[in-house]
């Protein structure tokens, strides 16, 4: 611990924290049935579809709190953030969207498996996760609705995918990322950019509209702060923000904290499989609360 750590982080943090999920399993893989109906009704072709998980607490330090979760689980966009009563600890893998003078980049992540135990078995799970149909169906939907999105504030013929399925490693999972960058039209301001596309693709799935009304009806929670976007602009209204996942969001004045997790839903999808990817996703946050 260096010396402002030192100062800012008490003696004896309260990190853990008992948690229990809003929706039982039963009731989730009942939604992703009636999320399965609505595709084949026409209403979506993909549902992210979230679950959350929420607690209460006597104390909880959020500081040396995201500390560890940073040594859990470290994240290109980790993230701690404050305001007022309320706390953002994110230790989120995706990235929304990037603004360099004209230029925007946007990677959407839509796959994922485990890491393995070893560089046999994480190149054998690489591979598995490079050819599977589902999860390059699911990539390549929200890829080109990210496509679309940037097209409404880009010059005509700007619009290219640098990368399609790109195969990242992260702690805990390795993830399918693809790259979408395009040059803004000449005229053309922050709130343009955010209204053509947040929110991000990635945390809605397609087409927006209709899938978010689903999203509104089969999910138990108000997602709040998460799923939405993080990060900085400055002067020159350039920006990097990322997609609040894998993040905590505590209230230390009523002293409850949540987080929410999802997948993509499609046709094709298992239920069961589902509620697993969730776990999976989640662990970190868990090992973080039951003070692993």
């Amino acid at each position: 611990m260096n010396e402002i750590e030192a100062q800012i982080l008490p003696a004896n943090p309260s990190l853990s924290c008992q948690v229990s999920p809003q929706v039982t399993r039963d009731e989730y893989l009942r939604s992703v049935l009636n999320i399965q109906n609505e595709i084949l009704e026409g209403n979506t072709y993909e549902t992210n579809f979230c679950q959350a998980f929420s607690g209460s607490f006597a104390s909880w330090a959020p500081i040396a709190a995201f500390f560890r979760l940073n040594e859990l689980s470290k994240m290109p966009f980790a993230a701690l953030f404050k305001a007022k009563n309320q706390w953002l600890l994110s230790a989120s893998p995706e990235r929304f969207l990037k603004k360099t003078g004209s230029k925007l980049i946007a990677q959407p992540i839509k796959g994922t498996i485990k890491r393995g135990l070893n560089p046999e078995e994480d190149a054998e799970n690489r591979e598995k996760l490079i050819s599977s149909e589902k999860e390059r169906a699911e990539n390549l939907m929200i890829t080109d609705l990210m496509r679309n999105d940037l097209a409404r504030v880009s010059k005509t013929g700007s619009v290219r995918v640098e990368e399609l399925f790109g195969i990242y490693p992260f702690p805990r999972v390795l993830q399918m990322i693809s790259t979408v960058s395009s040059e803004i039209k000449d005229v053309v301001t922050f709130e343009n950019i955010i209204r053509a596309t947040f929110p991000m693709g990635s945390m809605t799935g397609a087409p927006k509209i209709s899938t978010m009304k689903i999203i509104e009806r089969e999910e138990c929670f108000r997602r709040g702060w998460f799923s939405g976007a993080f990060g900085w602009i400055d002067e020159n209204e350039d920006f990097d923000f990322s997609v609040v996942i894998r993040s905590i969001i505590a209230d230390l004045e009523v002293k409850k904290l949540y987080f929410g997790v999802g997948s993509a839903i499609t046709i094709d999808a298992s239920a069961e499989q589902e509620y697993d990817e969730c776990e999976l996703k989640a662990q970190a946050l868990f090992e973080l609360l039951r003070g692993n």
